[in-house]
């Protein structure tokens, strides 16, 4: 041992230290790149495992031979493989950065385990707040912040305030607003959520926070997990948060505006995208399925909105994506704009001298205005984002929009892979991560890898990226009055086989049914070919209506509706003394309804009609000696044909004011 190392130290001094720095530089950073290379699950496996061999085995021999190269004193090998070697190191540098960097942004994608929650007490900007005054509270200990912390911020502050409780914050809200309560529990996002809403669009400048509590706790979205990958085929949630600042928080709000379900077929490398309307009027899944615009849904958080969404499409969401709006403009300047077909404005034209123009990204008007030509062009990030956001210059109005924002997610899709330099794609990486949200894991998205291997192959043989098949839910405007929040709501309705088309298709993409071969076509070379999609067209049977206003009419026209919707029918009887009498309408119409006028007709199991029985001169005048049939026995129901048949007997006696019970039912029954 002593005779190497005398030996060694005979060896040219600068090539041995050029030696020892060479290899212990090259192990560290070999350690490095294979940890690097080891991260990328299920990307190229083999190809991973052939390199780090190989880097192994060179090193071993470089460390091995060269030892040998300095004892003989054969310097010329030591130095063109310590060349190489140095070429190795940079490769490992530069991979591990690189690759860490594509991983780290990939990995900010998905959301936080735990998350910072928290609720408030708030009032109304004039409200005096004291231990007498009244506190609203939802009473569902299934919501973390609207419940569970607004419990622990009534007991850390010591509060003695009376709680009333609620199963709807609508009517909450509408207490707070009608002064009925002093204040409510409400999310820490409370303002985003609400302030969409007209009647709450100033929410934040009327009211006041008068406790907040926060607490670190489990990501409770994160329940929420699939162990899909992308070798088969999965669906997407796609949920807009409409931030006026770039880049998203973890636990951000949203406020449902934006619903867009995509499922994706990576055999076929197809997809079918489907825009939700904000104002679709179905059941909420974490209220009872109380009905509600579907946006309301995420008042009560991420889970409900799917839940809400999948019932509704009859398909499972295997992950969300959370996507800021105004991250939008980073995301399309980062991949160099998009080209989109930017329709021309079918509403109040003129304004713009025929432009499409919108607030900017931090929505400011004026000089700040955004405004675009219509027809075929690339837009910027902020003309991305104004025709995205777009609704009040469309007759369409969200429909509209709907279509603008599918346009520009194409676009995007079809562009973001389309980078030309590594600068891009860190860009590109860069503006992903700080403005995306999902409950998928890293693994998962890069299991995405060949997905997106095929897809890139695609565009290099010119063919399309990816084959997107868009879907059209066909609406209609449905005005409800909704009891909880004492006004009209204008919600939108949607017809049942326009959202059975649109199921079919999104199963067929999901391979869960098979697609009705087409076995019949025509085709003339005097009507222009279109691809139909999805669900649109379809027509036939609404999905919901209201109860009418029966006020003014007979009991026949009211009996017959309820008879023919499956309602339970009742006839009172009202003089003036009733609270339900009203003064304005005939004897023997119908004066008043136990249900509201416009109340979702799924709601309504059964109705009474209270029907003017007399007017209040009447009343007071003595009568000629008949009897008054108050109109609420059985017996004169029961007996209503027999009267009619009395009534068509007998001529009239010339006094109209003598009104029995016998010719109120006459009157009823339209006789």
């Amino acid at each position: 041992m002593k005779k190497f190392f005398r030996k060694l130290k005979k060896s040219n001094r600068v090539l041995r230290y050029i030696y020892y720095i060479v290899s212990i530089v090259y192990i560290v950073t070999l350690f490095f790149f294979i940890k690097s290379l080891l991260s990328l699950s299920g990307i190229e496996t083999v190809l991973r495992i052939v390199f780090i061999v190989f880097f192994i085995l060179y090193i071993v021999l470089y460390c091995f031979w060269n030892l040998l190269n300095l004892l003989r004193r054969k310097y010329k090998a030591l130095i063109i493989t310590s060349i190489v070697s140095v070429i190795f190191i940079i490769i490992f540098c530069v991979g591990s950065y690189y690759i860490n960097m594509v991983y780290s942004n990939i990995d900010n994608i998905t959301e936080d385990d735990r998350l910072m929650y928290t609720s408030y007490l708030i009032a109304l900007k004039d409200t005096e707040f004291d231990n007498d005054s009244s506190v609203g509270m939802l009473d569902s200990e299934n919501e973390i912040e609207w419940n569970v912390l607004a419990r622990k911020l009534y007991s850390e502050e010591k509060l003695a305030n009376s709680i009333t409780d609620y199963t709807d914050y609508n009517e909450m809200i509408r207490d707070l607003y009608n002064g009925d309560i002093d204040a409510i529990f409400v999310p820490g996002n409370y303002v985003t959520l609400f302030s969409n809403e007209e009647q709450y669009q100033n929410i934040s400048s009327e009211t006041k926070v008068l406790y907040e509590y926060s607490e670190e706790m489990a990501n409770q979205d994160l329940v929420l997990s699939s162990d899909k990958t992308f070798d088969e085929p999965l669906t997407f949630l796609l949920m807009g948060v409409d931030s006026e600042k770039a880049g998203l928080n973890a636990n951000a709000a949203f406020n449902g505006d934006t619903l867009m379900l995509i499922t994706f077929n990576p055999t076929t490398l197809t997809a079918t995208m489907v825009s939700i309307p904000r104002d679709t009027y179905v059941p909420i899944a974490c209220n009872n399925n109380r009905y509600a615009k579907i946006n309301s849904s995420a008042a009560y958080g991420t889970s409900c909105v799917i839940d809400t969404v999948s019932n509704f499409l009859d398909v499972e969401i295997d992950y969300y994506v959370k996507i800021n709006f105004k991250g939008v403009v980073e995301l399309v300047d980062a991949i160099g704009g998009v080209e989109v077909d930017v329709e021309a404005p079918t509403y109040n034209s003129d304004k713009y001298d025929g432009m499409m123009c919108e607030q900017n990204s931090d929505r400011h008007f004026g000089s700040s205005l955004v405004c675009i030509e219509p027809g075929l062009q690339t837009l910027n990030g902020e003309q991305a984002l104004a025709y995205a956001r777009n609704r009040h210059m469309y007759i369409g109005g969200d429909l509209d929009r709907i279509r603008h924002q599918q346009q520009v997610v194409e676009a995007i899709a079809s562009k973001a892979l389309q980078f030309s330099s590594i600068t891009d794609l860190q860009n590109i990486l860069n503006a992903i991560s700080s403005n995306i949200a999902t409950n998928m894991d890293t693994n998962t998205i890069l299991s995405g890898y060949n997905v997106v291997k095929n897809m890139v192959s695609n565009v290099i043989g010119g063919e399309d990226l990816l084959n997107i098949n868009k879907a059209y839910l066909e609406t209609y405007s449905l005005p409800v009055y909704v009891p909880s929040m004492g006004y009209t709501t204008s919600a939108q309705g949607y017809y049942v086989d326009s959202l059975e088309d649109i199921r079919h298709a999104l199963k067929v993409s999901l391979e869960l049914e098979e697609d009705e071969a087409i076995k019949t076509f025509s085709f003339s070379v005097n009507e222009p070919y279109e691809i139909t999609s999805p669900g649109s067209g379809l027509r036939q049977e609404k999905s919901s209506s209201t109860l009418p206003n029966f006020i003014g009419s007979t009991v026949s026209v009211a009996e017959k509706f309820c008879n023919e919707h499956g309602i339970d029918f009742h006839i009172e009887y009202v003089d003036p003394d009733s609270e339900h009498y009203n003064p304005n309408v005939a004897v023997g119409l119908i004066g008043d309804q136990s249900e509201f006028i416009g109340v979702l007709l799924s709601t309504v199991d059964e109705l009474t009609v209270y029907v003017v029985n007399s007017r209040e001169s009447i009343s007071e005048e003595p009568d000629n000696g008949d009897e008054t049939n108050s109109g609420t026995d059985s017996e004169d129901e029961n007996n209503s044909s027999d009267n009619n048949e009395n009534s068509e007997d007998n001529p009239d006696d010339g006094n109209e004011d003598d009104t029995t019970g016998d010719d109120i039912t006459d009157i009823i029954l339209g006789n």
